[in-house]
């Protein structure tokens, strides 16, 4: 896993990045793992005005990306706004649990064995004070998949197969969009009703006051999910809520999400209202249940496993399969 930190303008943070890669010969255009076909190029060019829209920043970062690489900024948002809503897409696991002793909030990347040693974590510490500094987990750049920011709001991304692409922002960057403009659960629950979305997804969300919440979304709806009888939420790769599963589509290989939603949902129903962090780290090492044991020789793994404690202000993370790889104290980030 890379490790990277920007800081400046989002222009700056793009064009320092894609300058330092092209000076040592890497070219991101030559090793994007799918070619970026017409009808890529078409669905950016229809969701660009959206991001031009809400989130402009983000054109200002690709942009400088473009420049330093030496490369059409349209090939990029062709790679970029695309993901989740034309596959491959990845295939993830997220909780969050809030008690009075403890905010925790967990989740497991899984994805293709053979780009995982592409998957970053970053740092973004901007020079306006139109965005906050947050620290995030990516198995690509630019987009995020799940993170922190420096009040305390954790994200994480879980895709589902899309029923229909629609323009608008996707996942990555709509996760990406509220750890910059975001500082509680209840914030991200009114920017996800009106943000045009693109993509199949739920969003497992957790502030420092200890709000928790579930959003299952696509470009048709959207449905908010609060703790029930028990203080969790979870998520994995198909909608649950009854008004969303018409959505869903069994046929497709969604790498065991259900199996993996029920190990969580059953151990959280157990143990989240006296969860400690060592029962978060034995749930997504798989020692509950069927959550990270893949068979590698198929081309699946989770590639990584992190957990936020939010009381505490902690970052731990595995990066690797947490079954293998011990979880390890992130101290790096900086908290308002």
């Amino acid at each position: 896993m890379y490790h990277e930190t920007f800081k400046g303008s989002p222009y700056e943070m793009g064009f320092r990045w894609g300058s330092r890669l092209a000076a040592n010969g890497n070219f991101i255009l030559e090793n994007l793992g799918f070619p970026i076909t017409r009808e890529r190029l078409g669905f950016a060019a229809n969701c660009f005005p959206v991001y031009q829209k809400y989130f402009p920043e983000i054109l200002e970062e690709i942009q400088g990306i473009a420049d330093g690489q030496h490369c059409p900024a349209e090939t990029l948002h062709g790679f970029l706004f695309g993901m989740y809503a034309i596959p491959p897409a990845c295939l993830c696991s997220c909780f969050a649990v809030s008690t009075k002793s403890r905010i925790l909030f967990g989740r497991n990347s899984d994805f293709l064995t053979v780009l995982k040693k592409t998957n970053q974590n970053v740092i973004y510490r901007f020079s306006s004070g139109t965005s906050f500094s947050f620290t995030g987990n990516t198995t690509a750049f630019v987009q995020m998949e799940d993170g922190i920011n420096e009040w305390g709001l954790a994200l994480g991304l879980t895709s589902v197969y899309p029923h229909a692409a629609r323009p608008g922002m996707n996942a990555g960057l709509l996760l990406r969009f509220f750890l910059e403009k975001c500082s509680t659960t209840e914030e991200v629950l009114a920017y996800i009703q009106k943000l045009p979305i693109s993509s199949a997804q739920t969003f497992t969300i957790a502030d420092a006051l200890g709000s928790i919440a579930l959003v299952e979304c696509n470009g048709e709806k959207v449905t908010v999910i609060r703790p029930g009888l028990h203080p969790f939420v979870c998520a994995t790769n198909l909608f649950h809520a009854p008004e969303m599963t018409a959505y869903n589509n069994l046929k497709i290989d969604n790498w065991d999400a259900e199996r993996r939603f029920q190990t969580m949902n059953r151990f959280l129903a157990a143990r989240s209202s006296q969860m400690n962090r060592k029962d978060a780290l034995d749930l997504l090492s798989g020692r509950e249940g069927f959550l990270c044991q893949y068979d590698t020789r198929t081309g699946k793994d989770t590639v990584w496993s992190v957990i936020y404690d939010l009381k505490n202000r902690e970052i731990f993370r595995a990066e690797g399969n947490p079954g293998r790889k011990q979880f390890r104290k992130d101290e790096r980030f900086s908290f308002s």
